[in-house]
C-alpha cells in the first residue's frame, strides 16, 4: 500500500490568533521563489515588498533581515511579484514545527534570533501538537 503524504495546513501552522481582522494583511512578496506556508518573512524597506527572511543583510533587501510576518498560505512567485496573505501582528501563536525559513537560516542561534523577531511582533512560536 502507498504512503500518502500530506501537505501542511493552516491549523498545523497557526495555533490561535485573536481576531484575524486584525492580525492578517495582504502583502507583496518578491519575485523570485515559491513561498511555501509557514514562511518567515521580512519586509525590504525599499520597496515595501516581502521576501523570507535572511540572517544577515543582504544588499538591496535591507530590512528582510528582521523577521516581521508568517505566511498563512503557499504562494508561487517565481515568474513574479504575487500578493499573500500574512499574520502580520499578534496576538498569535504559531508552532514551530510549521515554520518555513531562508534556506541561509541554518544554525540554531539563528532560529532562535527569528523566534525572538516574530515574539516582538506579538506572534509567538510554540511547540504545539
Amino acid at each position: 500500500m502507498p504512503v500518502l503524504t500530506q501537505s501542511p495546513t493552516l491549523g498545523d501552522l497557526l495555533k490561535y490568533e485573536l481576531n484575524a481582522n486584525y492580525t492578517r494583511e495582504t502583502v507583496t512578496l518578491k519575485a523570485g521563489t515559491s513561498y511555501p506556508l509557514g514562511a518567515v518573512l521580512g519586509k525590504i524597506t525599499a520597496s515595501g515588498k516581502y521576501r523570507l527572511s535572511p540572517p544577515a543583510q543582504v544588499v538591496g533587501d535591507e530590512g528582510a533581515e528582521t523577521a516581521v510576518a508568517v505566511l498563512i498560505e503557499a504562494v508561487d512567485a517565481t515568474a513574479a511579484d504575487a500578493t499573500g496573505l500574512v499574520v502580520a501582528r499578534g496576538p498569535a501563536i504559531v508552532s514551530k514545527v510549521a515554520l518555513v525559513f531562508d534556506a541561509s537560516v541554518d544554525q540554531a542561534a539563528e532560529i532562535t534570533a527569528k523566534h525572538a523577531q516574530l515574539v516582538a511582533a506579538g506572534i509567538v512560536p510554540r511547540d504545539t501538537a
